[in-house]
């Protein structure tokens, strides 16, 4: 039975008296054994697995501890309990109440929304940009998630004062919204729970006993749902140093003041921790001993051994670091799966990558987007493959397609115009065979009736071109417009200049130095920075295009080390897609690495203003929730932790000090310096 394999803090826990019992089950301490435990002890106590109800963050959580019990008891008792996340559960209690409800994907119900938004007038009342209705919709989600006893129109004038002039409008529109859904009874996640919650209200469902795992992750939403149950008996489990969701609306306040909201509350501590070694706790211990203490607790080591102490790199420069931690991975002698690298900012992610890559080690990113992946560095190896690959039809789709106006059709039919102007496109922009006859028809000239169309060649000095490529002949094609014509224009300065190129460097700043590659990137933050409001924000997009320009420095001084264009072009190209199989070294952000562990893990870049985050607290974030994600990414590591940062990053042109994390932890000095051992 669970019951007998449970140390003395979980067994006191999973045989609590019915009441209001809260665990606090620290990182590693095995909370899904106590639950499981817990589960088992009620069936064995008697009650009816129909009076269980399980409450989980994820579908996958509750179906791991279904399955666990299962090995105790028969399939037809398990799944008689109800298990899973807040909105399946919601979903399952409302269609055994015989509630008539349509779940709505929120695609759809944003456009339901639309319909409503487009009917009203705005621009008579203020000078100021209404929101997108998609951005309204958001706005809406947040408050009924957030907000219990206040009418939507009062919390959004005090929380969005610019946009009050049009809060009666948009609190119209809402309530037309919420009457068209009646209607047609759809409903969207939120509904579930809010509808649920007015349920309970004339219909009571009871349950002997509700479990809630990740209690420190509800929202004012779930959490008032729970309370709405009136449950004979509530097992919640949570640690409020885990608690860094904050930004998606999750209250920490809520595992805090339980013993505050419940008079009989139970506190119990999971205090001994499975996972990690006594050096690695102990440094956790002290960190998080620098936040406030909602309730008594200290991580105890229960694993015997010797285990190598946390060990701080320090670095001259940013990509030192990573390039000696790919080094460190390739002769660890551990296998990649159980590998972590974490890190707090993305741009950490994509320097880790690179380094991963030129050592041949492949890596699974988690919690961000692959540096390789991403548009701009997409575009950058499409006009690479233009000068190197001239018969890469799909490069040139996937730039021409950046020209207003331009779909894959007529890019395809462009590049099909320069391959009958030259063998190549190559030789079709720059030598073209000028008595070649682009003229195309839609059936044969004699078969041609009143009303069917020749295609008839345009003028090709139509356009305001500055150069010689103002008389090409794939500007008499028709469909060509002015700014496809610009960018035809520039790619061709691009081709011509290409074949005086020596090294990869050379082409790589012709590359960056191409104003239709500069359009591209100025698209790419433009569409970035506009928020949901339809507006763009011109800060975002200067530290977006920052953001892209680093991210061209990092391509740059990668080709420095590759003379051979082709190489250079390969490893970016081919290795992307040898090394993009979802296996290997694990790129994990904080929040993606929550509830894993690894035998080795790396924490990168503690530099302060770096982690912790100085831009993400001064948008309404704390040191707090800070301390509580570094405390989450070295509790990840079972054997070895390393944690690093570098004092200087020459792209950027900063220096750094060390995070204040490191100094709490005693393995720095003010100074930046290490402690002496």
């Amino acid at each position: 039975m669970p019951l007998s394999k449970l140390n003395e803090e979980q067994l006191s826990a999973a045989t609590a008296k019915f009441g209001h019992n809260l665990i606090i089950a620290s990182a590693g301490t095995g909370k899904t054994s106590t639950i499981v435990a817990r589960i088992a002890y009620l069936l064995k106590q008697g009650i009816s697995p129909e009076k269980i109800m399980l409450l989980t963050f994820t579908n996958k959580a509750s179906k791991e501890m279904i399955s666990r019990l299962e090995r105790y008891f028969d399939k037809s008792i398990t799944s008689k309990i109800l298990a899973g996340t807040f909105h399946s559960s919601a979903y399952h209690l409302l269609r055994e109440f015989d509630k008539h409800i349509i779940l709505k994907p929120r695609s759809e119900l944003r456009l339901l929304l639309k319909s409503i938004f487009e009917r009203r007038s705005f621009h008579h009342l203020s000078d100021i940009k209404p929101y997108m209705p998609s951005y309204l919709y958001d706005v809406y989600s947040l408050f009924q998630n957030k907000v219990q006893d206040e009418e939507f129109i009062s919390w959004f004038s005090k929380f969005n004062q610019e946009q009050s002039v049009y809060a009666e409008i948009y609190d119209d529109i809402l309530k037309e919204y919420e009457e068209e859904k009646r209607r047609f009874s759809y409903v969207d996640f939120n509904d579930l729970l809010l509808e649920l919650k007015k349920l309970l209200k004339t219909h009571r469902k009871e349950f002997d006993e509700i479990l809630v795992d990740e209690y420190q992750d509800t929202n004012p939403l779930q959490g008032s749902l729970i309370d709405a149950f009136k449950s004979k008996s509530l097992f919640c489990v949570g640690d409020y140093d885990q608690s860094i969701y904050a930004f998606n609306g999750a209250d920490i306040g809520i595992i805090g003041g339980f013993k505050d909201r419940f008079k009989d509350a139970n506190i119990f501590a999971l205090n001994k921790n499975y996972r990690s070694s006594k050096s690695i706790l102990a440094l956790a211990n002290k960190v998080i001993l620098n936040n406030e203490r909602l309730y008594p607790k200290e991580l105890v080591v229960t694993r015997q051994g010797e285990f190598k102490a946390p060990t701080l790199l320090v670095f001259d420069e940013l990509f030192e670091q990573y390039q000696h931690i790919a080094n460190m991975i390739l002769v660890s002698g551990i296998a990649h799966e159980q590998i972590a690298v974490i890190f707090r900012n993305n741009s950490s992610a994509d320097g880790m990558e690179i380094a991963l890559r030129e050592q041949g080690i492949a890596s699974a990113r988690k919690g961000s987007g692959s540096f390789f992946e991403s548009l701009e560095v997409r575009v950058f190896c499409a006009f690479l493959s233009l000068a190197l690959n001239p018969k890469d039809i799909m490069a040139f789709i996937h730039l021409l397609e950046y020209s207003k106006g331009v779909g894959s059709v007529l890019a395809k039919e462009i590049f099909d115009g320069f391959l009958k102007l030259g063998a190549n496109l190559l030789q079709g922009f720059l030598s073209p065979d000028k008595s070649v006859n682009l003229q195309k028809t839609s059936k044969k000239s004699f078969e041609l009736g009143l009303f069917d169309d020749i295609e008839l060649l345009a003028d090709t000095k139509r356009f305001s071109l500055q150069s010689e490529f103002n008389d090409h002949p794939i500007l008499s094609l028709p469909k060509i417009n002015e700014n496809c014509a610009k960018n035809l224009e520039q790619i061709y300065f691009f081709l011509k200049k290409s074949k005086d190129c020596k090294s990869s460097a050379q082409l790589v700043s012709l590359v960056l130095e191409n104003e239709f590659f500069k359009q591209i990137c100025d698209f790419l933050a433009n569409k970035r920075a506009t928020n949901k409001a339809g507006q763009v924000d011109l800060l975002r997009k200067n530290e977006i295009l920052e953001k892209i320009a680093l991210k061209m420095e990092v391509l740059k001084e990668l080709s420095k080390t590759y003379v051979d264009t082709y190489k250079y072009f390969n490893f970016l190209t081919l290795g992307s897609s040898e090394m993009s199989n979802a296996k290997g070294v694990n790129l994990l952000s904080i929040h993606a690495s929550k509830g894993l562990e690894f035998e080795l893990v790396f924490v990168v870049d503690l530099a302060q203003n770096r982690f912790p985050n100085a831009k993400l607290m001064a948008m309404g974030g704390s040191l707090e929730e800070e301390r509580r994600l570094f405390y989450v990414a070295v509790t990840r590591a079972r054997d070895i932790l390393y944690l690093s940062y570098a004092r200087y990053d020459k792209l950027k042109k900063t220096h750094y000090q060390p995070s204040c994390f490191l100094i709490e932890a005693g393995l720095c000095k003010e100074s930046g310096s290490k402690v002496a051992k």
